[in-house]
């Protein structure tokens, strides 16, 4: 028989956790080495005992999800990293692939799914949580310009206009106008509103 697939295993919510640990103790393919409750313990513990999957949280103190798994494919890249999220949203889907997760699950899936996951990446496969990737490839288009995206992205919710013309070499008019526009284009009547929604759809 192989040897047990080493995991570790990230959620700051320990209710999560500790439900999240039962089910991937009950499998005997599987191995739990360690759990941490935010991001940099997480990387810690990881680097001490070297799982063969890191199954992390999205949203997570210290660290989050997104950085723990950029961080162990540097220092760790053995190591396939799978994100558990209940936040869905399809951008968030395509940073967690582009930050080199192998894996991608949300939390409302079924029991079982999580140690198929742990399973697939270890085999060297990707998983996607269907759902999410259907919403992904049927996410609309973004209204901005390349320009625009840029003005809105270096501005952020509440950036002052100087430094933003001052990064981008532009007159602190030009970028108030972009900015009116950025807003009607997106239906909203504030900056910060702007940035949220850009964002929720990952435009920005």
């Amino acid at each position: 028989m192989s040897e047990p697939i080493r995991v570790l295993l990230a959620e700051d919510d320990e209710l999560i956790r500790e439900a999240l640990a039962g089910l991937l103790e009950r499998e005997e393919d599987i191995h739990l080495v360690a759990t941490a409750r935010d991001g940099r313990e997480a990387i810690e513990r990881a680097v001490l005992h070297r799982p063969a999957v890191a199954v992390i949280d999205l949203q997570m103190p210290k660290v989050d999800g997104l950085g723990v798994i950029g961080e162990l494919a540097r220092v760790l890249p053995e190591c396939a990293g799978v994100i558990l999220t209940g936040h869905g949203h399809p951008h968030v889907l395509r940073r967690a692939l582009a930050s080199g997760a192998r894996g991608f699950l949300a939390k409302g899936a079924p029991g079982t799914a999580l140690a198929d996951v742990v399973r697939r990446v270890h085999e060297g496969k990707r998983y996607v949580d269907p759902v999410l990737a259907a919403d992904a490839l049927t996410l609309a288009p973004s209204p901005l310009t390349a320009r625009e995206t840029n003005v809105l992205a270096t501005a952020q919710e509440d950036r002052p206009i100087r430094d933003v013309a001052q990064e981008l070499f532009l007159s602190p008019g030009t970028v108030r106008n972009y900015l009116a526009t950025i807003n009607r284009k997106l239906g909203v009547d504030s900056r910060a509103s702007a940035h949220r929604v850009a964002r929720e759809n990952g435009w920005v």
